[in-house]
């Protein structure tokens, strides 16, 4: 069963696989931790590596084959398992070779699950039967080389594990030593084995202005296929998973679950076999794929995390943020040790759209000042012959008739305001009318003698062309040499189509898959390099480009497009099961909210309140607000910036789902020390006479005292000022017997005495 499509696939340049294939081990955290350990029995011809409450194991068994053994809790150190078995012959049907859970399945010898890997060989055979040959043993993992029983096609699965969290960090290498080319049809990054049991399945899928709809299934015989064929991420579905033991359970029991780090297309797929042993696979995706491997060359596959809890969905996804801020996210100068959390920015999108000049812009950054903002943004508009959207992308050079002077007079004013400055751009697309198409039509992906789709009236520009990627690297580096620019809204406002690249011969034309995400990771590094200070969001139309590869070179995402306060409960519930909410911008905007003619309308301390729970942002036309609005943002903005790494980089507990058509919702996060939480509530609408239920918190030290302060709203009367941590989990917190209606919202914060 088919979810909704997405497009891409990959190989490294040395500078990227060196961030992808060998995460390092995490660096010291507030968790608890074990060391991690990785070792090789030679006796058993076992496997181990250990991290955080995680062991994860496999062997050689008698037939050569990397057979997988355990994943789960983690097993003491004296603890050890035999060589490994080949599963037994299940009739004639089902062979011992396809009913044996491997590590790296080649797809010969009569596989009939999902392999993890499929070739064509010059003169016509198919056939991959990988072997173990070799391995290394490193202090936080492995390196285990497989190679086909007759061909020089080799196979390097690269493991590490982290310390802290336990989760796995898992790719591939495939090299070819033949004589002649071979074709890759195939490759993931990873197979994940579990044992027969009864399993929930939770993914994330979605639409533009839908993401994030965390979906749940019980899993059956057969193949779900998790997917995108866009050449990007996408919104209909995310390269995450999680699979629970039983049914869902927020706080209790266990669950494995895995993420890919890879911005293109990809594929996941989750497979109850026919004797209920579950398989997990992830990697490129194979639909129009083939990468030819000449002589002496190799591919290097996404790396797919996984990992395990045993402490339900909410402890995976606790153990995911931390992994995620501690190990993925880019470190700027002066974060060596933990990303800052993000500054509250002010984008001029919803005030000006396009009719952008310095005169609007410098009165929008006054106001913007006077609400505590820590970062100006301007949006589209402000380049080429960009009055609309049918023209100038591509064209990268400041209208001089919005800003004659250049943006220097701009950025001037904004930092003596007090803020940074930040610009949105859209680098891999192009305008049919622009300077750019005209002098290089063939830039863009397509097939010659064949139509061009435009959509919002753009072409996507081949990035994989050396060309092209050296163009947008240079425009960007001019750019931000030029202006002090702090930060860049990098925007991607559609998905592939026609893509060709006819510079190649035909066989190697789909290289396109992998080229074009290599040369986005590798503009981005390079950016990097040339300015370390400088920040970037990856923005896809809203959420069409949120995933872990992207996350290793931009500092945040813009979940949605649809900035409903409301909506966004349900959409910031989903995006967290698999991100952080550090990453998560959340702007509050105008209301009422136009998307799909919505006419509800919501307070200004609503939607601060639902935003404030992610990292913040204003999106609003703020030159109409009145000056109870301003005076409400500006307190709340001030509370947030107290409380901010908490929300951001603290244990996130959902107290109240959103989801289901809920009447309220709660969410409470605690940081690493728990010496501080701050608890959001929010009612979508009461029903006869009916108040807010008790919430019973969590995650705070039971012997501790915190004293309890609003940030909006109030307590119920009578309520203690301070309590213990076990009064406030086992007794709760009641909120005000006035906390009723439609769209409200309350928030507190506990600080331990």
């Amino acid at each position: 069963m088919r979810l909704p499509r997405k497009t891409i696939s990959m190989r490294l340049s040395p500078v990227v696989s060196s961030l992808f294939v060998a995460p390092f081990l995490m660096v010291a955290s507030a968790l608890s931790a074990q060391p991690a350990h990785a070792s090789f029995d030679s006796t058993s011809k076992v496997f181990r590596l250990d991290g955080g409450g995680t062991s994860y194991i496999f062997g050689v068994n008698p037939r050569g084959e990397l057979q997988q053994i355990y994943w789960g809790g983690r097993l003491a150190e004296g603890d050890t398992l035999p060589q490994p078995q080949p599963k037994r012959e299940w009739a004639s049907f089902d062979s011992s070779y396809t009913n044996t859970p491997q590590e790296y399945a080649g797809w010969g010898s009569g596989l009939f699950v999902e392999p993890a890997l499929k070739i064509s060989f010059a003169d016509g055979n198919r056939d991959l039967v990988l072997h173990y040959e070799s391995h290394t043993v490193k202090s936080d993992g492995l390196e285990v080389t497989l190679k086909d029983i007759a061909r020089k096609v080799y196979v390097t699965l690269h493991y590490t594990i982290d310390a802290t969290s336990g989760i796995l960090a898992r790719s591939a290498t495939i090299e070819n030593r033949e004589a002649q080319p071979v074709t890759i049809e195939q490759a993931a990054a990873a197979a994940w084995a579990l044992p027969p049991a009864h399993y929930t399945l939770n993914y994330l899928t979605g639409r533009w202005a839908g993401e994030w709809n965390l979906t749940q299934e019980t899993l059956h015989p057969g193949e779900r296929v998790l997917e995108s064929r866009r050449g990007t991420t996408g919104n209909q579905a995310n390269p995450w998973f999680a699979l629970q033991a039983g049914a869902p359970n927020e706080d209790q029991g266990e669950v494995w679950f895995g993420a890919l780090a890879w911005s293109g297309s990809w594929r996941i797929t989750v497979e109850q076999d026919q004797l209920d042993a579950i398989r997990v696979t992830g990697g490129f995706n194979p639909f129009d794929f083939g990468y030819v491997l000449h002589p002496n060359q190799s591919l290097e596959t996404p790396v797919f995390y996984g990992g395990y809890s045993n402490h339900g969905l909410g402890g995976a996804s606790r153990l995911l943020h931390h992994f995620e801020i501690d190990n993925v996210l880019p470190r700027r100068p002066g974060q060596e040790n933990s990303p800052k959390p993000r500054p509250v920015i002010y984008n001029s999108w919803e005030a000006t759209e396009f009719r952008v000049d310095e005169a609007g812009q410098t009165a929008l950054a006054e106001k913007a000042a006077a609400l505590g903002i820590d970062r100006f943004v301007m949006d589209d508009g402000w380049f080429g012959q960009r009055k609309d959207d049918h023209a100038g992308l591509g064209d990268w050079y400041v209208n001089q008739q919005k800003f004659p002077h250049g943006l220097k007079p701009l950025i001037d004013k904004v930092h003596s305001l007090g803020m940074d400055f930040g610009l949105w751009v859209e680098p891999e697309m192009v305008n049919p009318n622009s300077d750019l198409y005209r002098q290089h039509p063939d830039w863009v992906l397509n097939f010659p003698g064949r139509p061009r789709t435009e959509q919002r009236n753009q072409m996507v520009l081949n990035l994989a062309r050396p060309d092209v990627r050296d163009y947008v690297l240079g425009f960007l580096d001019k750019l931000v040499t030029e202006n002090d620019i702090a930060f860049l809204k990098w925007d991607y406002n559609r998905n592939w189509s026609e893509p060709g690249w006819d510079q190649l011969p035909p066989a190697e034309q789909k290289r396109v898959y992998v080229e074009f995400t290599r040369n986005l990771y590798s503009i981005l590094a390079d950016l990097a390099k040339r300015h370390p200070k400088l920040e970037i969001e990856s923005c896809s139309g809203g959420g069409g480009r949120v995933d872990l590869g992207i996350l290793r070179y931009t500092d945040e995402v813009w979940p949605s497009d649809n900035t409903d306060p409301f909506d966004r409960l349900t959409q910031q519930d989903g995006f967290t099961y698999a991100y952080t909410p550090q990453v998560m911008m959340a702007w509050v905007t105008d209301s009422p909210h136009d998307l799909d003619g919505q006419r509800r309308t919501t307070s200004v301390a609503y939607r601060m309140l639902s935003s404030m729970q992610g990292s913040l942002g204003i999106g609003a036309n703020i030159s109409k607000w009145n000056d109870d609005q301003m005076a409400t943002a500006k307190r709340l903005i001030a509370a947030y910036h107290q409380v901010q790494r908490t929300i951001v980089q603290g244990d996130l507990y959902r107290l109240i789902s959103p989801r289901n058509g809920s009447e309220f919702s709660a969410t409470q996060t605690v940081n690493h020390d728990k010496s501080q939480s701050v608890v959001f509530a929010f009612i979508h609408s009461t029903e006869q006479g009916r108040g807010f239920p008790r919430l019973k918190l969590k995650g705070l030290d039971p012997a501790a005292t915190y004293t309890l302060a609003p940030i909006e709203g109030k307590a119920r009367p009578g309520s203690p000022q301070s309590a213990s941590g076990a009064f406030w989990m086992n007794h709760g917190l009641d909120m005000d017997d006035g906390f009723k209606g439609d769209f409200q919202a309350a928030a507190f914060r506990l600080d331990r005495k």
